[in-house]
C-alpha cells in the first residue's frame, strides 16, 4: 500500500521534511490540527490543553483500560497563523529523541485540496535516527489517513 504522507530524511541531517496532499480544503485541514474535538478523533488521544496562540501550549494524553498513561505529548506554541502555519515544540513522554521543533505550513492547492508541510528539527542526527527506528512513517500515514477521513465528513 502506498504511503501518501512522504517522510524525507536526508542522510547526515537532524531534521525531517514531511509532506502530504489532502482532499480537504485548507480550512478543514487547519481545523483538524487546531480544534481539540477533531484532533482527538483522528489522533485517538485526549486533548487536556490546547491554547492556540503565541506562547500558548498543548497537552495530549492516552490511557489504557486500566487508567495507565500510555502516551503523553506536550509543547509550546510559538507561532499560530490560522490556515497558514503553526510553529511549536513537541515532546513525547518516554521518547528517546527529546524535544523537537516543528514548523507546520498549510497550503491551499484548490478549493477542495490542500497540502501540509512539516519541517521537524531534532537536537541531533542521532536522535532523529532513533525516531525513524520506530514505525514512524507508518504511524504518521495512519494518522493522516484518519485525519482525511474524519475531516472529510465535515465538507
Amino acid at each position: 500500500m502506498e504511503l501518501k504522507t512522504k517522510v524525507n530524511a536526508e542522510e547526515g541531517r537532524q531534521d525531517l521534511l514531511i509532506t502530504r496532499e489532502f482532499d480537504l480544503p485548507v480550512e478543514l485541514l487547519f481545523r483538524a490540527y487546531s480544534e481539540p474535538e477533531l484532533l482527538e478523533q483522528w489522533m485517538g488521544t485526549r486533548v487536556l490543553k490546547m491554547d492556540n496562540q503565541k506562547y500558548g501550549g498543548y497537552h495530549f494524553e492516552t490511557k489504557d483500560e486500566n487508567g495507565n498513561v500510555v502516551f503523553a505529548a506536550n509543547g509550546t506554541i510559538h507561532e499560530f497563523v490560522p490556515e497558514e502555519k503553526i510553529t511549536r515544540t513537541f515532546e513525547m513522554m518516554n521518547a528517546p529523541y527529546g524535544v523537537t521543533l516543528e514548523f507546520l505550513e498549510f497550503e491551499k492547492l484548490s478549493d477542495d485540496t490542500s497540502k501540509l508541510t512539516m519541517h521537524v528539527v531534532y537536537r541531533s542526527n542521532a536522535l532523529r535516527d532513533e525516531n525513524l527506528k520506530l514505525p514512524f512513517k507508518q504511524g504518521v500515514n495512519w494518522a493522516h489517513n484518519e485525519l482525511e477521513k474524519i475531516a472529510g465528513k465535515l465538507k
